[in-house]
């Protein structure tokens, strides 16, 4: 199967059963998608919080959203996502530690979304490598284990008296202006061809009804030759 989603006979016999706009649609989407900047929720308490961050990260064009699960284990609320389930990727992690090196065995800085003695604004937030944004929880943010091996910490500039915001709020905030920030500037932020391929197929599968009938089908053609 997993060669299948770099096959790209397959992705045109696929896209016979979806509309032209559908098909166009996924490219122009996908042109705006980066892996540049992935987003990491901690242990989120409001199922609904984790939810709204991940439709953040489907407006804002993030492909990839992070959750560890440790000490709550839920599901993605449908409702709030509002579809989002089916265009981010999620992944999933039992601990902190898996986490961390997963994201930095592939190459993304740890960034901790909370204040620091060594923190940055978001203004001033450098966008041209790789990072982790690592949101932690409601009531007590990010833990010390995370906090302890973040590369750098961010924080959102705030004139009032309250100190914090709502965890979906916040990574909308950061999500908006980083983006806004990187497809302004000369970063190689785009999607690689490969996962391009691989999105439109993941993509126009999740449109079809029966696509286990339909890839049983052209699987056959192939043997047939």
């Amino acid at each position: 199967m997993e060669l299948l989603f770099q096959d790209q006979n397959y992705l045109a016999y696929l896209e016979t059963f979806i509309t032209e706009s559908r098909k166009e649609g996924f490219k122009r989407v996908l042109a705006d998608r980066t892996k540049h900047f992935t987003v990491v929720c901690e242990d989120v308490y409001q199922l609904h919080n984790t939810s709204a961050v991940m439709r953040s990260c489907e407006v804002f064009g993030i492909q990839e959203l992070n959750v560890v699960e440790q000490r709550f284990g839920k599901r993605i609320d449908k409702e709030i996502a509002m579809g989002a389930e089916k265009w981010v990727d999620i992944h999933r992690f039992s601990n902190n530690q898996d986490c961390i090196d997963n994201l930095k065995n592939r190459g993304y800085q740890i960034i901790a979304t909370t204040p620091h003695e060594n923190d940055c604004l978001l203004e001033d937030f450098e966008i041209s490598k790789p990072a982790a944004l690592f949101f932690g929880t409601e009531r007590q943010g990010l833990s010390e284990e995370i906090i302890q091996q973040a590369d750098g910490y961010l924080k959102i500039p705030m004139f009032g008296f309250t100190e914090s915001l709502n965890i979906s709020v916040s990574a909308a905030i950061i999500l908006q202006n980083l983006s806004s920030r990187l497809r302004h500037s000369n970063v190689d932020w785009k999607l690689s061809e490969s996962e391009l391929l691989e999105k439109r197929i993941d993509w126009t599968r999740k449109s079809i009804k029966d696509i286990d009938f339909i890839t049983q089908k052209y699987l056959e053609t192939l043997d047939s030759v």
